[in-house]
């Protein structure tokens, strides 16, 4: 029987390679936009959201249409981060693997540029970057693009978002007039709707859906809980879906680091992925992500763009994205490649309606859904339980050597006996946790006072916690994960008994069971950093701690405090077991200018080519752009 690709018109050895791959059926967007993209002779506009298979409806027809026996670059692929640059290069390579003397360069930045000169001057048909490094290399006159037939815009929208609008049109610039363009975006906003008017003459036009609606196999649920249980709600979500294999947005750098440290010390599966990684720090996060050997990456927007993993269960909103359109590219990590998914938003009561406003625009409506209770995490882990026993597979040939040691054991048990105590080794667990667990769900108005009441535990330290002072800071290079580390091995104390951390400039507060306080201050005795005493105090002692950092005047200024419950005007550290309504300050490294970029997330700071930071726009080497300027997009 003809495979479907080779009646979409794709050659046999690129078919055999898709086929190897595991794809037998083409995607809706593969079917219709291939057949057109194969004439070669028109521009292109395609509209679907992500985890449609954009890159083989762009990819396949490159390979038929580009002539491999030539070394020279005939297709330029532009995508805003460095993640989805290597996702897009490795799969071309895959596609083309029984191609002979085919080529493709992933460009991007976070790289060696010697190497990836070294791979263009060998010869390459097909170039894949991000705008930020590919000036670089052209500026450096490395690379000829007089012979590029065909440019590809993926992530258009994004990449305008991140403000690669000059870079595009300066890269577009060394490419042939008569080239053809091809755009993919998940949405349309006016900004895309003008670089294909401004790059493209009477391009053919492919809509699969409705503009900027959500993909119909996830479903859309929300919880609302008061600020200060923002934290609690997600470990209850996550422990009521024992399989559950998400990613969780947060608004922030810090938010993603702060979320991840507490979901790591309660005995979560979780990592971080944000802006300041190096680029083998996000390498080894994502290969255990795609591995599966992590059960919770926490993310911001820009920094999991490109995230192609299959079988995401659920993508969770910690927060709310500032634009709306940022909601359909987060929800679109989950229910990829036709499988299903759950996206997830906690809120709070007066986030009801940005939900009702997400409603109309992706088309689709939210389930209001209710926190199980103590007892319903329970039962659902049991059973949980009970399937895996049920379902795992006995190594036969390996254990009978044990069984009658194990029957001797059991001896004196009867089955049901084995049975309960078997099933209680992991339901004591949760059982202990949650036997007198709240109910956290709020109803709308829930949040009023709150303020009042997180103001007057402002400077106070959470109930069974003392809050101590160290003469280190972000100056001296912390980060919290440092901090944390600093504390836990000085202090020989567990990271669990360290509660709130509230990284300052040249000093720092941190929370630790009050159990352990003494243990801290004696293993702090004699320690030096860089050649000067380590100095440790109870906060509000000898006139500095709180007066220090949390004091009030010229107006009302609030710094560090509070947890992740409360509501974030900037920055803000702090760990899940506060309040925290917090203002200005806040923890969080600030090296250049860190100025918050306009509707940016991520403390507003952006990445150049260099690895430094800037305030502004500036161009980033491929991967997360966090604070750039460039053209405002539509928010709440």
């Amino acid at each position: 029987m003809t495979n479907p690709f080779q009646l979409l018109g794709i050659s046999d050895d690129v078919v055999n390679a898709v086929k190897d791959l595991g794809f037998e059926t083409p995607t809706p967007i593969q079917e219709q936009s291939i057949p057109v993209l194969l004439e070669g002779t028109n521009d292109f506009v395609g509209l679907a959201q992500t985890g449609t298979g954009k890159t083989a409806a762009f990819g396949l027809p490159l390979l038929e249409l580009i002539d491999f026996k030539v070394n020279k670059p005939q297709a330029l692929i532009l995508c805003p981060t460095r993640e989805l640059c290597l996702q897009i290069a490795n799969d071309l390579k895959n596609f083309s693997k029984n191609i002979a003397n085919a080529h493709v360069v992933a460009v991007y930045g976070g790289a060696n540029i010697m190497q990836q000169l070294r791979e263009i001057r060998q010869g390459i048909q097909i170039v894949v970057a991000t705008p930020g490094r590919m000036l670089d290399i052209i500026g450096r006159k490395a690379i000829d693009f007089s012979n590029v037939k065909y440019v590809v815009l993926d992530e258009a929208d994004e990449m305008l978002n991140m403000g690669f609008q000059d870079d595009i049109n300066d890269i577009l610039s060394t490419t042939p007039d008569d080239k053809k363009t091809w755009l993919f975006s998940a949405t349309m906003p006016a900004e895309v709707r003008r670089i294909a008017k401004n790059y493209m003459d009477n391009p053919v036009e492919l809509t699969m859906g409705t503009k900027n609606t959500g993909n119909v196999n996830i479903e859309h649920e929300y919880y609302i809980v008061r600020a200060r249980d923002k934290y609690a709600a997600l470990k209850r979500i996550v422990d009521f879906n024992p399989e559950i294999f998400a990613v969780v947005f947060c608004k922030t750098k810090l938010d993603t680091q702060d979320v991840a440290e507490h979901l790591i010390k309660d005995g979560y599966n979780a990592d971080a992925l944000h802006g300041d990684l190096s680029q083998q720090q996000r390498d080894k996060v994502m290969q255990r992500f795609r591995e599966r050997n992590m059960q919770l990456l926490i993310a911001t927007d820009v920094a999991a763009r490109g995230i192609d993993v299959n079988n995401v269960t659920h993508v969770i909103n910690y927060s709310l994205p500032d634009e709306i359109e940022s909601y359909t590219h987060r929800s679109g990590r989950t229910g990829r490649a036709g499988k299903t998914g759950i996206s997830i938003c906690i809120i709070n009561s007066k986030e009801v309606g940005k939900i009702r406003q997400l409603e109309r625009i992706i088309g689709k409506q939210f389930t209001k859904a209710e926190l199980p209770t103590g007892f319903d995490v329970c039962e659902k882990q049991l059973f949980s339980l009970v399937h895996k026993v049920h379902n795992v597979e006995v190594n036969v040939e390996q254990i009978d050597q044990y069984i009658p040691r194990i029957m001797d054991e059991f001896k004196d048990l009867s089955k049901e006996d084995v049975i309960k105590r078997f099933a209680s080794l992991e339901f004591n667990r949760f059982l202990d946790y949650y036997s007198k667990a709240p109910d956290l769900n709020a109803a709308v108005g829930d949040d009023r006072g709150e303020r009042g009441e997180r103001g007057e535990r402002r400077g106070r330290g959470s109930e069974g916690y003392t809050r101590l002072f160290i003469n280190l800071g972000s100056v001296d290079e912390f980060t919290r994960g440092d901090m944390l580390s600093f504390i836990c091995n000085n202090g020989k104390i567990g990271g669990k008994s360290v509660g709130k951390i509230d990284l300052k400039g040249v000093f720092s507060f941190f929370e630790v069971e009050d159990a352990v306080a003494d243990t801290v201050f004696e293993g702090f005795k004699s320690v030096e950093f860089n050649g000067r005493q380590v100095r440790i105090e109870k906060s509000g002692d000898g006139g500095r701690g709180e007066g220090a950092g949390e004091r009030r005047g010229g107006g009302e200024r609030r710094s560090g405090g509070g947890g992740f419950g409360g509501e974030r005007r900037s920055g803000g550290g702090g760990g899940y077991r506060g309040g925290g309504d917090r203002k200005s300050g806040g923890s969080g490294r600030r090296e250049g200018g860190n100025s918050g970029g306009g509707f940016r997330d991520f403390s507003g700071r952006s990445r150049d080519e260099k690895g430094g930071n800037t305030g502004g726009s500036g161009r980033r080497e491929g991967g997360s752009r966090e604070g750039g300027s460039g053209e405002r997009r539509k928010k709440w």
